[in-house]
């Protein structure tokens, strides 16, 4: 299976293209593009946000030779609210199995309270009861009769998913999935135990800085700061007095230039570019440190005000591209309270592909939508569609596939050998209805199978 994401930011449209085998993930195609039409995370013109898109990703199966199964793109957070809610169903057979717990998360869902004009992006489930039994992290196969979930639902304005879901289909692509911008950097980023500790990810990005608190199973907060590193170069085309792509090369070499403190550096001035201003780097310095402070500031007070500030054991960490910039990384521990930092990029473990594309912490949200595409989600969560997503779904896809080719004969023998295994009890009565139930179904998707492959052959 080949998985496309698309990050679609302010400033640069990311298209990546992963390839899932037995092998696991690998990254077989990737490119950037400059973003046009999207301000502060949102779509002000669909055709040149279509446009962006279709330029990434056409480079991308250029580099990849291959066409793509599947379409995950990812949606900003400045236009995401979210709520939480409970559900509770009651378990008649006493045996809580996946469609049980598709009750119960759907529950959630039906009586959340959801603001009008407002679509569902995500259903995280956060903690299950079982009966009396609380904090159950995973309660399939376990016996009771009342099932309660928690859950984090994350929203967002109808209009802005139907502009997003359009640029993308202008670009000639089909939406399978949208994923919380914030939420895709969590999954490419955290390891187990920052996640089983509490952290929070914060992906400091061109014009804003996404927000995800996440503890044990799922993400329990997000937010957005519509502040990001395009106003650095803002503040820097103000203060220099010249144009905005000199001020972007300034920003972008920063790191270099700090290396001599005490360089005069020559830019163009606004206006008149032949005219150049010799600038002492300290101003440049200073301009920058004073916009970068400021924006951890903010997200440190957001943080503190948050309710779940006391329980983030596992720290910040900080991915995006605004993380390139020389110095965050001293920066950071003094605003936030000395909490451990940590600047991070794509694990290596869940993928692999080039170095440059794992080391740009810019790319982690891209990688994350594939790795939600392959599969790397919460445990369980219903998606924008609206449909269960849960861990080894698409083992359970290829085994029903793999199923499906079995000749009728063979369903037939291995049914009734199951029925007269020797260690099978007398009062295993569940056990034989749930394969009789599975031998009708099975026998309802052979027909299907039979009569599809009459067809192919057909053909020839």
């Amino acid at each position: 299976m080949n998985i496309l994401g698309i990050d679609l930011g302010s400033t640069q449209t990311c298209a990546i293209i992963a390839q899932k085998d037995d092998e696991g993930l690998k990254i077989i195609g990737f490119s950037k593009a400059k973003t046009n039409g999207v301000k502060k995370g949102a779509i002000t013109n669909i055709e040149l946000a279509s446009k962006s898109i279709e330029e990434a990703v056409r480079n991308a199966e250029m580099m990849s030779g291959v066409h793509y199964d599947k379409v995950v793109v990812s949606i900003s957070g400045a236009y995401t609210k979210s709520v939480d809610s409970i559900g509770v169903v009651n378990i008649p057979n006493h045996e809580i199995g996946i469609k049980e717990i598709h009750r119960a998360v759907s529950t959630a869902k039906h009586t959340a309270n959801i603001p009008s004009g407002y679509e569902i992006i995500h259903v995280l489930p956060y903690n299950f009861k079982v009966n009396d039994l609380e904090h159950v992290d995973d309660p399939l196969g376990m016996s009771g009769s009342r099932l309660e979930v928690s859950t984090h639902i994350v929203i967002s304005q109808e209009s802005h998913i139907k502009n997003l879901k359009k640029a993308v289909e202008l670009a000639d692509l089909r939406v399978d999935n949208i994923v919380l911008s914030g939420y895709a950097s969590s999954i490419a980023c955290l390891d187990d135990s920052e996640k089983e500790l509490g952290s929070v990810l914060i992906d400091m990005g061109g014009a804003i800085c996404d927000m995800v608190v996440h503890t044990g199973n799922s993400i329990r907060y997000n937010d957005c700061l519509q502040i990001g590193s395009i106003n650095i170069t803002q503040d820097l085309s103000m203060a220099l007095h010249t144009p905005l792509k000199e001020a972007e090369k300034i920003k972008l070499n920063y790191a270099a230039l700090s290396q001599q403190p005490n360089a005069l550096i020559q830019i163009p001035t606004m206006g008149d570019e032949k005219r150049v201003n010799e600038v002492s780097l300290d101003i440049i310095s200073e301009v920058i440190y004073a916009r970068a402070e400021e924006t951890l500031m903010i997200l440190a007070k957001i943080l503190s005000d948050n309710r779940y500030a006391n329980s983030i054991g596992g720290g910040v960490v900080l991915t995006g591209g605004m993380t390139k910039l020389a110095g965050i990384d001293e920066l950071a521990p003094a605003t936030f309270d000395n909490r451990s930092i940590r600047i991070a990029t794509a694990r290596r473990d869940l993928i692999t592909s080039f170095n440059e594309i794992f080391n740009d912490p810019e790319n982690t949200c891209a990688i994350g939508l594939c790795l939600y595409g392959a599969g790397y989600f919460t445990p369980y969560e219903l998606d924008s569609n609206e449909k269960l997503r849960y861990k080894g779904e698409i083992e359970n896809y290829n085994r029903q596939i793999r199923q499906e080719i079995i000749p009728q004969k063979e369903i037939e023998n291995e049914i009734k050998s199951d029925f007269f295994d020797e260690n099978l009890q007398e009062n295993d009565t569940i056990a034989i209805q749930e394969q009789l139930d599975f031998k009708e179904t099975r026998e309802k998707k052979s027909g299907l199978f039979s009569s599809v492959w009459h067809k192919i052959i057909n053909q020839f």
